[in-house]
């Protein structure tokens, strides 16, 4: 009997900050079945991370915090030339901040995903995803570390002991090493909305992707990622979850 296909449905929420109201978490929060929720570096605030943290309970999501780069203006998308050291206290700093209001709120923190650059530069980058992982593993050592699939974030958690899942992207495209092409250049983000479905279908049934360069690349996805502040967010995370159903695989939050 052949094995159930499983896979996680995560977006980022909780991005506005003070007056700037960015996504739209209340309508697409039904569809997922976890949440990336910004801790204030990047994005958010405190008032911002207790509202988003309510209404992920509300909705049964589970959550996860989403420590970034210390850079609101430029969204966290920015590379900034950190040290390892000064990303294990960045990590502590957000996670534990976002880790009282789920706390308060009387939830669980399920996992940590970093955000924007700072997950570009973990992935590849050997030193910073261990410190990271070091962060998440003092203070949540159950919680779930989300890093790109195959990347340094994943296989330093699975060396630490940390549970791990593998992320993919539903609107990203791919380079031949299994990195994200870079938004700062051409085609980097997939535009077409059945090229983003089928893209999704194959990731989980194949474990493959076709890279820019039309190569099939090997990947595996635990975690399909869908960003939450564009136009169709919505409207796209209700078609990528009808699809799912549709080809017979079940949307859960990712478990040990």
């Amino acid at each position: 009997m052949s094995k159930p296909l499983l896979v996680d449905l995560n977006c980022d929420a909780g991005e506005s900050f003070g007056a700037y109201q960015i996504g739209n978490d209340e309508a697409i929060l039904p569809y997922v079945s976890s949440v990336n929720i910004a801790c204030g570096f990047h994005a958010g605030d405190p008032a911002v991370m207790k509202k988003t943290v309510h209404l992920a309970l509300q909705q049964g999501v589970a959550i996860g915090a989403h420590p970034g780069l210390p850079d609101l203006v430029g969204f966290g998308r920015r590379e900034l030339a950190i040290s390892p050291e000064e990303a294990y206290d960045l990590t502590v700093y957000q996670v534990g901040a976002l880790a009282g209001f789920v706390k308060a709120a009387g939830g669980v923190l399920h996992h940590v995903k970093p955000h924007g650059a700072l997950y570009n530069m973990a992935a590849v980058n050997l030193p910073l995803a261990e410190a990271i992982v070091e962060a998440v593993h003092q203070l949540e050592p159950k919680a779930f570390l989300y890093g790109l699939a195959g990347s340094y974030l994943t296989q330093a958690a699975q060396k630490r002991g940390l549970p791990a899942a593998n992320e993919v992207f539903a609107d990203r495209t791919y380079q031949p090493n299994g990195t994200l092409t870079p938004r700062r250049q051409p085609n980097a983000l997939i535009t077409d909305e059945q090229q983003a479905l089928n893209q999704v279908v194959q990731m989980i049934k194949t474990n493959t992707v076709i890279a820019l360069d039309g190569t099939q690349v090997a990947i595996h996805a635990d975690t399909i990622c869908i960003h939450g502040d564009g136009a169709q967010a919505v409207a796209f995370a209700r078609k990528i979850t009808q699809k799912l159903r549709e080809e017979k695989i079940t949307i859960r939050a990712a478990t040990s």
